[in-house]
Parts: structure tokens; C-alpha cells; sequence
């Protein structure tokens, strides 16, 4: 009975605390509707939309910068250093003056050079008016065939040796105008390799500094043999462009163009070489650096783009999810024609201003309800 009479204390202690909540009409039904599953509200995805765009058909290569002219100076006399005229690094003009070597003993070897020649002039001039005399007295008898002869010849014997005493002249002219190191093109001066006070030699393998002309400049790379009929056919009707880009692939360093095709292919690898010049102003390609390059054939115009991660690979081939007016979506098989730079070029299967679903994939089916979220579609490039 004590058990009973608990019980009921307990029951009527509920019904006391829930009677409030039932007579009080701001209290919420129990019954209150849920709300709709996930399902009915649609898949969350990002969708894009089919963009007609350009997009370049391009050759893709690793090149090497090259110089457009790199030179060593060095000596072409023997000598000593007595002034160095530039800094390491600095920008020259062709004709400007680098290092000097002691001009003493070269200048000295062209004034003997002079001396002689003088010395021999004096001669001549002696021996011509001997010629002179003896050829008017020849005719009397006073001096024999054979003197006259014998003068004349020296008179021939000296005149050749003037000649020989201006080449003198001129080689030790040239000498000492070796000793004024000049810059024999424009462009940016190396580290120097040798320092004021040292002797050179004209044999000495080793330079005194380098020049390269950076600007033009050029791009070395090489592309699959089968490419070269290809390439040569769209070089001769205009030249083709190349464009230059850093090692992430995506910074565009400089815009150039192609300017030769080998003459050979290389059997060892089964490539041909080429070469692209660009104006490099602004100086960003340097001499010895790595870059992306891509040769572009021609432009395809006006064709279907999307960005690459819409099209999914599937076991019968590429598909991609089209969104319809409904929301809901329809798995379509696509072709694709190339994927460059994130977009991929779509030769069949989607039209332009069709809706696509770019992101999200993974949880969808044929017929699967979309809540789509807005994606601008990227550039080619």
C-alpha cells in the first residue's frame, strides 16, 4: 500500500508541472513539422557555365637563356696591368674602355719602328740621286753598265725595305692600341678575373672579364621530332610566337618569337632544336636561367571552355555533370581536346551557356537535386 501511494504522489507531481505547458497556447505543439531532409534541399556543388573562348595551341618545353652575344676579353699583348676602368656587373656601351696595360714598351717599339723607316728614307733618297748622276753618265762612258745596274737595284732593294719599315709601324701601332682594352659590343660586364698590378699574357687561357648582351636574348629548347614538319609549316607562313615562363609555369616572364629551326635532327634524343629571340628590356630573362616555354602553332577561336576539374573520368571515358532548369543534374560524356592552364577545351558534348557543376562531384548520381553556388569561369591562357 506505502508502495502504491508513492506512486501515485509521483504521477500527480508530473501532471501538476505539465498541465501549465498544455493550457499555455504561446508553449509549441510537440508536433511541431521538422525540417526537410538534406536531400530535398539539393547537393551543395559550385557550377560554372561553357565560355566560348581563344585558346592557343602550344608546343610545351623546357629552355635554357642564352646570351644573344657573350665574349671573354682578353689580352692580346703581354703586359702589365695598370688600370682597371669598370665595375663588376655594370651596364657598357661597345667602345667603352675596360683595362689598361702599360703602354710604355709598345709605344717605345713604334718609334724605333719611325726611326728606321727614316733612316731608310734618308737612303733612298741618296741612292736615287746617285741613279740620277750615273744615268746621265752612263752615255760618256764614265761608269760601266754593271755600276749603273748595281746602283739601281739598291735604289729597288731600299724602297722595298721602306715598305717593310711601315709594316713595322703599323704592327707596333696596332700593338699599342692593344693595350687600351676596350668593350667590343654592349651589354652587362661579368665578375672580374683579374685583378690592377698583374701580368697577362696574349696566350693565357683564362679571360679578364666577360660581356653579354642581354638585350635582345635569347631562348634555346627542343621539341619532339615528330613536331618539326608542323612547326616549320606555320614558321614559313608567319613568324610563331613563344612565350617565356617562370619555374611555377604560371608567371609570364617575356613574349618573343621564334627565330630558328635547326638543320638537324639530333638522333640521340629524336629532337630538333630551336631558338626564340626576345627584346628582354626589362631584363627578366637572364643568361644560364631554366623557363617553361611554349611554343603557340596557331589559336583555336570560339571554342568550348571549361574549367578542368568539370570534367570527371569515369570508366566509359570523360563525363560531366550539366545542371538543368530544375536544379537537378544530367551525367553527360564529353570529348576533350586539350587541358592548358586550368581550362580544359571541350571538342563534344556541352554547348556554350550551359551550366556545369565545376566542384562537388563526388556525392552526386544522374538526376541528383543541386544547390549550385556561382564560379566565374578562367581565362585561358
Amino acid at each position: 500500500m506505502r508502495r502504491s501511494a508513492i506512486a501515485l504522489g509521483v504521477l500527480a507531481a508530473i501532471a501538476a508541472a505539465l498541465l501549465p505547458r498544455l493550457l499555455d497556447p504561446s508553449v509549441p505543439a510537440a508536433a511541431a513539422e521538422a525540417p526537410p531532409p538534406a536531400a530535398a534541399q539539393g547537393v551543395p556543388v559550385t557550377a560554372g557555365t561553357v565560355a566560348l573562348a581563344d585558346v592557343p595551341v602550344v608546343l610545351n618545353a623546357i629552355g635554357t637563356v642564352q646570351a644573344f652575344n657573350m665574349v671573354t676579353i682578353k689580352s692580346r699583348v703581354d703586359g702589365q696591368i695598370t688600370k682597371v676602368e669598370f665595375t663588376e656587373g655594370q651596364e657598357i656601351a661597345a667602345g667603352a674602355p675596360l683595362i689598361q696595360i702599360d703602354p710604355r714598351p709598345f709605344q717605345t717599339a713604334l718609334e724605333q719602328a719611325q726611326a728606321t723607316k727614316e733612316k731608310d728614307e734618308a737612303q733612298l733618297a741618296s741612292a736615287q740621286q746617285d741613279l740620277a748622276r750615273w744615268a746621265e753618265l752612263l752615255p760618256q762612258g764614265v761608269k760601266s753598265r754593271q755600276t749603273y745596274d748595281q746602283q739601281k737595284a739598291l735604289v729597288a732593294q731600299l724602297q722595298a725595305a721602306l715598305k717593310a719599315d711601315q709594316a713595322q709601324i703599323d704592327n707596333a701601332t696596332i700593338n699599342l692600341g692593344f693595350t687600351d682594352i676596350r668593350s667590343p659590343i654592349s651589354g652587362r660586364l661579368g665578375a672580374r678575373l683579374v685583378d690592377a698590378g698583374n701580368m697577362v699574357r696574349a696566350t693565357d687561357a683564362a679571360g679578364l672579364v666577360t660581356v653579354a648582351q642581354l638585350k635582345p636574348i635569347f631562348v634555346s629548347f627542343t621539341v619532339p621530332q615528330e613536331n618539326a614538319n608542323k612547326v616549320r609549316e606555320r614558321q614559313g607562313k608567319a613568324p610563331l610566337d613563344v612565350l617565356a615562363y617562370g619555374h611555377d609555369n604560371t608567371t609570364l616572364l617575356a613574349k618573343g618569337e621564334l627565330t630558328l629551326i635547326d638543320n638537324a635532327i639530333d638522333q640521340a634524343t629524336g629532337t630538333i632544336r630551336l631558338k626564340a629571340t626576345f627584346a628582354n628590356n626589362d631584363e627578366r630573362l637572364w643568361p644560364g636561367e631554366f623557363v617553361n616555354v611554349r611554343l603557340i602553332l596557331n589559336m583555336r577561336k570560339g571554342v568550348p571552355t571549361v574549367p578542368a576539374q568539370t570534367v570527371q573520368e569515369g570508366p566509359t571515358g570523360n563525363y560531366a555533370y550539366v545542371i538543368k532548369d530544375d536544379n537537378t543534374v544530367e551525367r553527360r560524356a564529353v570529348e576533350v581536346t586539350a587541358v592548358q592552364d586550368g581550362v580544359a577545351v571541350i571538342a563534344k558534348g556541352l554547348s556554350a551557356g550551359e551550366k556545369v557543376v565545376v566542384e562537388g562531384q563526388y556525392r552526386l548520381t544522374a538526376g541528383a537535386r543541386v544547390r549550385p553556388a556561382k564560379v566565374e569561369p578562367k581565362a585561358a591562357g
